[in-house]
């Protein structure tokens, strides 16, 4: 009864995803009066050589030029209650209602409605430099409730039943094979201990295979068993399709692994325009300055290309709706520069704080995180401080904010150490529906 249950509510979940494939109407007006022309955003034809000229300038020695000492403005530094930063663009993102993205089905519809603009891999004044460093080359795949539900069409979908049926058959016979092995008698006692514990071995990891191999046919049988559901997701491998034959100049075949990474590295090159329009003013004053392109590691990032990306990257959040998941946010690295280019880097980043049409941090593993606001105008302090507990705040903080809220970022680290430990948030409800907010 439980199994069943829980199969029903999979499905349940399955199909109000699918359903918000289409932005309502209202919010989408209401975010492009914001929108400047996709027309004006600069996107010139990569080149090989650009490529590399630009690569070797991003990693160039500085040798002893700009060896200045680095100065960090109190406005890259985090706030006395760290919950304070991820709740201001938490609260923007609800604010505009923007819509985030789950996958990268979620990403293709935006990309398909003008939302997202794609970038080019490099330009004068900024170079892509690790932007879906660890997309893969697996099938394209639906992310609901911490789990891939692969996407494919009806002869896909046959031949993946088929491969799961003749693995369970081979594991089954495997395993049977080991259990009915006669056991050999060996000269010694413990040689005798040994082969009886590497016959378990093999035979607990068989069946290990064959458990794994049973999960993935129940979840196709949830996803694909229902017509509703079954319908939906070949519509989304159908708009896959459809996006993989004319994206950026280029085809992309869904068949082949390595286009269909390529297709993903090439989906994660994008952002909002208004994100755009902040990345090209701050890369053409850096180019202007010091003759070299701005490198940029990071734009849109799908809900489960952070999860991905969590395991290497501790700044890659898992609340219901992180930043990079709406297109409004990008890194910059900065591994390679001086302090001379990190001190004019974070002081025109600071500028744009203080005008209020950016939050922005400087990250312990060498990125700045930058997150562009929609009409270039900070949330007030209410809205923020209504987005605490979303942000993954103690309920109780928020009562505390509404009657003492912060003002101004720490100025040393040591404040920063004051940050209280986190408990376990409540409910979201965005963008119509109720997630479990997801955590590791």
């Amino acid at each position: 009864m439980l199994q069943r249950l829980r199969q029903v509510l999979l499905l349940v979940i399955v199909c109000s995803l699918l359903g918000l494939g289409v932005l309502p109407a209202y919010h989408y007006r209401h975010l492009r009066h914001f929108e400047y022309s996709t027309h004006q955003v600069t996107i010139p034809t990569t080149d090989a050589d650009l490529w590399a000229r630009a690569v070797e300038k991003v990693k160039e020695a500085r040798g002893s030029t700009g060896g200045a000492a680095l100065v960090i403005p109190t406005q890259l530094r985090h706030y006395e209650d760290r919950h304070w930063f991820l709740a201001t663009q938490v609260a923007e993102v609800e604010k505009f209602s923007v819509q985030s993205c789950q996958d990268f089905v979620d990403l293709a519809a935006l990309l398909e409605r003008g939302e997202l603009v794609s970038l080019p891999a490099v330009t004068e004044n900024y170079i892509l430099f690790g932007v879906g460093a660890k997309a893969d080359d697996e099938a394209f795949s639906r992310f609901v409730e911490d789990h891939n539900i692969a996407l494919y069409n009806e002869t896909e979908l046959r031949d993946a039943y088929a491969r799961l049926d003749s693995q369970r058959l081979k594991l089954q016979t495997e395993i049977s094979s080991l259990q009915k092995q006669p056991a050999k008698k060996p000269p010694v006692r413990r040689q005798k201990s040994e082969l009886t514990s590497t016959l378990k071995k093999e035979i607990a990891a068989r069946q290990q295979e064959l458990q794994a191999t049973t999960d993935e046919k129940t979840m196709l049988d949830q996803a694909y068993g229902q017509a509703a559901s079954r319908q939906a997701l070949l519509r989304d491998y159908e708009s896959l399709q459809t996006l993989a034959k004319n994206f950026a100049g280029r085809s992309y075949n869904l068949d082949d692994a390595a286009d269909r990474r390529a297709l993903k590295v090439s989906m994660l090159s994008s952002l909002r325009p208004q994100a755009v329009k902040i990345l090209e003013e701050v890369a053409k004053a850096y180019h202007d300055k010091f003759a070299r392109p701005l490198p940029v590691s990071s734009l849109v990032r799908p809900e489960q290309y952070q999860h991905t990306l969590r395991k290497v990257n501790r700044n890659a959040v898992l609340i219901d709706t992180p930043p990079h998941s709406t297109g409004l946010a990008f890194d910059i690295d900065y591994r390679y520069m001086s302090g001379e280019e990190q001190n004019f880097l974070m002081m025109e980043l600071a500028r744009l704080k203080d005008e209020g049409r950016i939050e922005v941090i400087r990250e312990r593993n060498a990125n700045y995180h930058v997150f562009a606001f929609v009409d270039g105008k900070r949330p007030d302090d209410q809205l923020i401080t209504a987005a605490l507990e979303a942000a993954g705040a103690p309920p109780d903080e928020e009562a505390h904010h509404a009657a003492q809220q912060p003002e101004k970022p720490a100025k040393t680290a040591k404040t920063n150490k004051s940050a209280k430990k986190v408990k376990k948030p409540a409910k979201l409800k965005t963008q119509g529906r109720t997630l479990k907010r997801k955590r590791r």
